[in-house]
């Protein structure tokens, strides 16, 4: 069984039968009309929402670890991430992560409070504040939405790094085709809760039901 994260039989409320591959350091593509449920759908494989099937990472099925490790591993940036503390170094144990200068801020950042944050500071923040734990898996929603094309140019050059490095198998939910063509093969549609692509070729995804990928 090769690394990376791999789907069998999987069901939850956004996708149906789903049978999924993404290898290590493969990035696969999802975008789609808002409300078809791609948000769930990775909320899912983080294990934040109920599914039925296996999942697997690395060759250990989910059920086999504690929910958080599958989680730290499994990483999740939701579109809008949540926050538990006052000020940002808390949430990174009052030492600047690696990163943070890359992403546009100083030192100083870490005696930020949250509830000044503008929606992109706390977007890039979310993201570095993932990458810190260096999850085998990262399940990007929507990474750059909120963000200028430098800021977007800026998140995109540390997920480069990030990924040469580390090797992670990425799902990338996104509008912007532009980005998900830079970044992603095979990139899929969310329809009628199956993942399905425009173009067909060949890729590591099946779903059954009437509409079938190849």
């Amino acid at each position: 069984m090769s690394s990376g994260l791999e789907l069998r039989d999987f069901s939850c409320r956004a996708v149906h039968n789903l049978q999924l591959e993404v290898v290590a350091g493969q990035s696969l593509g999802i975008t789609g009309p808002s409300g078809t449920g791609k948000s769930l759908f990775l909320r899912a494989v983080a294990d934040l929402e109920p599914y039925e099937g296996s999942m697997f990472l690395d060759g250990m099925e989910a059920n086999h670890m504690p929910a958080p490790q599958w989680r730290r591993q499994v990483g999740l940036l939701p579109a809008e991430s949540a926050w538990w503390f006052d000020t940002v170094g808390e949430h990174f144990g009052q030492r600047a992560p690696d990163g943070l200068e890359q992403l546009g801020f100083g030192p100083q950042t870490l005696g930020w409070q949250i509830n000044h944050l503008s929606s992109g500071e706390r977007q890039r923040l979310a993201l570095l504040r993932l990458l810190v734990h260096q999850p085998r898996v990262l399940l990007l929603d929507e990474p750059t939405a909120n963000l200028d094309s430098e800021n977007t140019e800026r998140v995109e050059s540390l997920l480069s790094q990030y990924r040469e490095t580390h090797r992670p198998a990425i799902l990338w939910v996104s509008h912007d085709l532009g980005q998900l063509k830079r970044w992603c093969h095979p990139i899929l549609t969310l329809k009628d809760h199956h993942l399905v692509e425009a173009q067909p070729t060949h890729s590591a995804i099946s779903s059954a039901g009437p509409e079938k990928a190849p």
